[in-house]
């Protein structure tokens, strides 16, 4: 019994054994406490991938954004246009500056003070574009006020085209009636106070007070009867035709409120920039004579021009005023952009001379006038011979057909202007099977004869090699 009992003693402490490790025949902490958790461990690492695939994403997105925002630069391939030939030697030359054709100053038509004004100057306008707005509250009263006139004149003729109403008539008529039956009734007592009076039973007083009553109830019911009748027969011709003057006055009256109100919006009469403003918020405005004071009313808002429509003002001596000619061809260059030139045409010479500087004032019409052109500016004028005196110039050039492009308002090329795409309208003086003879295009001037497709006016411009 004791060697069975020792044999299953060391079994049941292997069997122990085996569940906890030992060392150095201790038993070891358990080994589950320290085993390392895989799930923690990827999930940080999942959170930096999906960040780092967030910022990939976002970095490819901006740089998709760039691109398509970024302007598209165009690659194309140039033409320089020749140095052309005088149509004929050079006249006569003389310094000038640049006008435009006609310059307006915007004035307003009413007096009041500027509240709002709407345009700097440089700034292109259209035709009644509002520029300026001046304080408009007694002028909108005014025209309230006209409303008014015109409702009351306008009723008031029609109660006199429409006459008296049923009820007016009828009630006329039972006045009348009621008259009558009074007048009646005072009739017959004063018949019989006569009788008795002269019986000598009625005194002389009591006679007096009926006649004098009848008297009255008679002059009544003649006017009921008047009455009535105008009740019947309605308004008079002649006081219709006077409640129709008074409306019509009425209805001028509010008209010309109205006017005033829609004068204080000053527009553009044309198209056109603006040269200058000369007027700010809060100052007067006049459209009687302005003052020379500080403070004091002024005359214009705006200095208005189209600019694309310039000429060239020069004064000519007497002595060489005979050498030139009505709508004689010119060449016009300014002291700012000396390398471009501009067609031009003698178009009006002044009808009378400057006694004092022995000048003749003549102005030539640019033809194709562009940005780089502002009033004021200095200019040379050359006018050139023509082939006829009443000629007009036919300045061109010959440019490849290639360059050439149809338009819903004509032919046009496109410009390299400081590296940007220009559009420019021409005029095809004679048409070729490679090239065509235009106008409307300047010697040095870059056309592209290649790469124009789906071109922007502005669109950056690339030369191919």
């Amino acid at each position: 019994m004791n060697m069975e009992t020792r044999s299953e003693q060391p079994n049941s402490t292997a069997d122990s054994g085996s569940s906890l490790p030992r060392q150095n025949g201790l038993p070891l902490p358990d080994l589950d406490r320290l085993r390392i958790d895989r799930s923690r461990s990827e999930a940080p690492r999942r959170r930096w991938g999906l960040w780092l695939g967030a910022a990939i994403i976002l970095v490819l997105a901006i740089v998709l954004a760039v691109r398509a925002l970024r302007p598209r630069i165009a690659r194309v391939r140039l033409y320089s246009i020749p140095a052309a030939t005088a149509q004929g030697r050079v006249v006569l030359s003389a310094d000038g500056h640049i006008i435009a054709h006609h310059t307006i100053y915007v004035n307003s038509k009413i007096t009041g003070k500027i509240a709002w004004i709407g345009v700097h100057k440089g700034q292109r306008v259209h035709q009644g574009q509002v520029l300026v707005r001046l304080e408009a509250t007694e002028f909108r009263a005014q025209v309230e006020q006209a409303r008014g006139q015109v409702d009351a004149a306008r009723a008031n003729l029609r109660i006199l085209q429409h006459g008296s109403r049923p009820q007016q008539i009828r009630e006329a008529r039972a006045n009348l009636r009621q008259a009558r039956a009074t007048l009646a009734e005072d009739t017959i007592v004063l018949h019989r106070d006569q009788k008795l009076f002269a019986s000598g039973i009625v005194a002389r007083q009591q006679l007096d007070s009926d006649q004098a009553l009848y008297n009255a109830d008679l002059a009544r019911v003649h006017s009921l009867e008047q009455a009535w009748r105008l009740a019947v027969i309605g308004s008079r011709p002649g006081a219709i035709l006077q409640a129709q003057g008074q409306l019509l006055q009425a209805q001028g009256q509010l008209a010309y409120a109205q006017t005033l109100l829609r004068a204080t919006r000053i527009r553009a009469p044309v198209s056109g920039t603006i040269l200058d403003r000369t007027a700010e918020v809060g100052e007067l405005i006049t459209s009687q004579f302005a003052s020379t004071a500080s403070g004091g009313p002024i005359g214009s808002v705006v200095e208005l021009a189209n600019l694309n429509d310039l000429q060239a003002q020069c004064d000519i001596a007497e002595g060489d005023f005979a050498r030139l000619r009505q709508n004689e061809p010119a060449e016009i260059t300014t002291d700012a952009y000396p390398d471009r030139r501009y067609a031009g045409r003698l178009t009006e010479i002044a009808p009378i001379a400057n006694r004092a500087k022995g000048t003749v004032q003549v102005k030539v019409q640019i033809l194709h006038p562009d940005a780089f052109l502002k009033p004021e500016m200095n200019a040379t004028v050359r006018f050139l011979a023509s082939a006829h005196p009443h000629a007009a110039p036919r300045p061109g050039s010959d440019l490849p057909a290639a360059a050439m492009h149809a338009g819903a308002r004509g032919p046009y090329v496109w410009l390299d202007v400081e590296g940007r795409a220009q559009r420019q309208p021409v005029r095809v003086l004679r048409a070729g099977s490679r090239s065509d003879h235009v106008t409307g295009v300047l010697p040095g001037e870059q056309v592209i004869v290649q790469g124009a497709a789906g071109l922007q006016p502005g669109e950056k411009l690339k030369l191919l090699p």
